[in-house]
């Protein structure tokens, strides 16, 4: 007969499996997106885009979005459905974004800084007027 231990990781998500996150990442704030129709826009007003070096998760009826402010008037924005297996990424570890399933790590540019994923995530064009970021779509 299993164990309770043994139940648990075999019906566990991602518990005990090679590829399971190692690291501890926080998570995201979410913000929701208005999708414009050749776009998505974000207030940064009392988010955690206020500042330079802030990141988010923004959902929209567009898609969801990894949005990080990397200076004062400009951000970056990359898909944050995870290439790996489409989990979305929802964490972040210092600058670096965490996929939650497996530990796919992305730098905020989307570039793959450690496996499983092998490809990059998408980027979009941003523009930043008013207090709001426009994700280009």
């Amino acid at each position: 007969m299993a164990s309770a231990a043994t139940l648990a990781t075999l019906f566990s998500p991602c518990g005990g499996s090679p590829t399971s996150p190692s690291g501890m990442a926080s998570m995201l704030g979410v913000l929701s997106g208005r999708f414009t129709g050749s776009g998505v826009q974000v207030s940064v007003a009392g988010s955690a885009l206020a500042d330079v070096g802030g990141a988010a998760l923004v959902e929209s009826t567009a898609g969801v979005f990894l949005l990080a402010r990397t200076s004062a008037s400009a951000f970056s924005a990359v898909d944050a459905i995870c290439s790996h297996e489409s989990c979305t990424v929802t964490g972040a570890d210092g600058a670096t974004y965490v996929c939650p399933c497996h530990g796919s790590r992305y730098s905020r540019s989307g570039q793959v800084v450690a496996g499983p994923a092998k490809a990059s995530l998408r980027q979009f064009p941003t523009a930043f007027t008013d207090g709001v970021v426009t994700i280009a779509l």
